[in-house]
């Protein structure tokens, strides 16, 4: 793959991966002990109000699910800039074959060609 095409996924991955840090930022923190994960915020559950606290739990619980997501999609893009720091992006983990250029242009943190996916 030609060094300039990666140079501009790299660059669209770091874009990316600041957007997710961003995004993750807005309603979790960084765990300074787990590499990768971040922690959203338990809600302050107001006494006496049971539906007030319903609704905070429910709040978390919808965060929850977001900053999974997030962490998930974040770990293939560190994963994809890793490989390229390694000179091993856009081949694939299971078989060792390349990557489709095409594949790698629409999901540039894909670790694996669409056989094996």
């Amino acid at each position: 793959m030609a060094k300039e095409l990666i140079t501009k996924i790299e660059q669209g991955l770091k874009e990316k991966k600041a957007r997710l840090e961003q995004e993750l930022s807005s309603f979790a923190t960084k765990d300074s002990g787990v590499k990768g994960d971040w922690d959203t915020t338990y809600p302050r559950v107001p006494e006496g109000d049971l539906e007030d606290a319903a609704s905070e739990v429910e709040e978390y619980s919808t965060k929850l699910r977001i900053e999974f997501s997030l962490e998930k999609q974040l770990l293939e893009v560190n994963g994809a800039l890793e490989r390229i720091a390694k000179n091993q992006f856009g081949i694939c983990k299971v078989c060792k074959k390349e990557i489709p250029q095409e594949r790698l242009l629409a999901i540039p943190e894909s670790a694996h060609c669409t056989e094996c996916t």
